[in-house]
């Protein structure tokens, strides 16, 4: 039914997940297109990379699963991940340019959030099939540093460990004088509904279908320790 799966951060429902899912045009929860708002930009073109993702934050990429394991498996090991899991407070979300791209990054120290997302790619490898020679050479066609090659060849991606940065991605890749239009309306846009502190409360399993990804199961992280 999915070709891929992914194991993302979303938004628990409400304001903060509508303004996301209204930005990028897409509700992965709902699995249904939304209008985008009225923020003084072609919305649909600044967002037709992302869009398909829905709004999120990856802590484990896309992949196929491992041989043998269904969909139902693949709900049963998030659940034991985020039940054995604390929540990770950061002391709020800016709007800032990552990568090129404009996202909805942490404010303050990210060391428990990387430690929480380097646990989820380690706790939760057994669920992906073995990269193949396209997909290395799909992933081989961005700059890697040799560590990130490395680790992509052994965890099926590169910016993971000391190489992730947590980002809720708003736009597509932008020049310089493209940004600043993009990072005034999503600060003024998404203002309302950024609470602080923010807590990442959750992993969300999510399916790709015809190039879209859907929301299948959101588990609460609810251990008392942290990853």
């Amino acid at each position: 039914m999915f070709e891929r799966y992914a194991i993302f951060y979303t938004a628990p429902a409400g304001a903060f997940a509508d303004a996301g899912s209204a930005w990028l045009g897409w509700d992965s929860a709902a699995g249904q297109a939304v209008p985008h708002p009225d923020v003084g930009l072609e919305l649909s073109q600044v967002t037709a990379t992302p869009r398909r993702y829905g709004f999120h934050a990856t802590l484990k990429a896309p992949f196929r699963p491992a041989v043998g394991l269904d969909e139902a498996a693949l709900i049963r090991a998030v659940d034991a991940f985020a039940q054995a899991t604390a929540p990770v407070v950061l002391d709020g979300l800016a709007v800032q340019v990552e990568r090129g791209f404009v996202a909805l990054r942490p404010v303050g120290d990210e060391a428990t959030l990387r430690n929480f997302a380097g646990a989820c790619v380690r706790n939760l490898d057994h669920l992906r099939a073995p990269l193949t020679e396209v997909d290395i050479a799909r992933r081989r066609k961005a700059p890697l540093t040799a560590r990130q090659d490395a680790q992509m060849l052994e965890w099926g991606y590169p910016y993971i460990f000391a190489d992730f940065h947590f980002h809720m991605t708003l736009s597509g890749p932008l020049g310089a004088a493209q940004a600043g239009p993009v990072i005034a309306a999503a600060q003024d846009f998404f203002a309302p509904v950024l609470t602080q502190p923010f807590t990442v409360d959750a992993v969300t399993l999510l399916g790709e279908r015809n190039g879209r990804f859907h929301q299948l199961h959101r588990a609460t992280l609810s251990g008392s320790n942290s990853a």
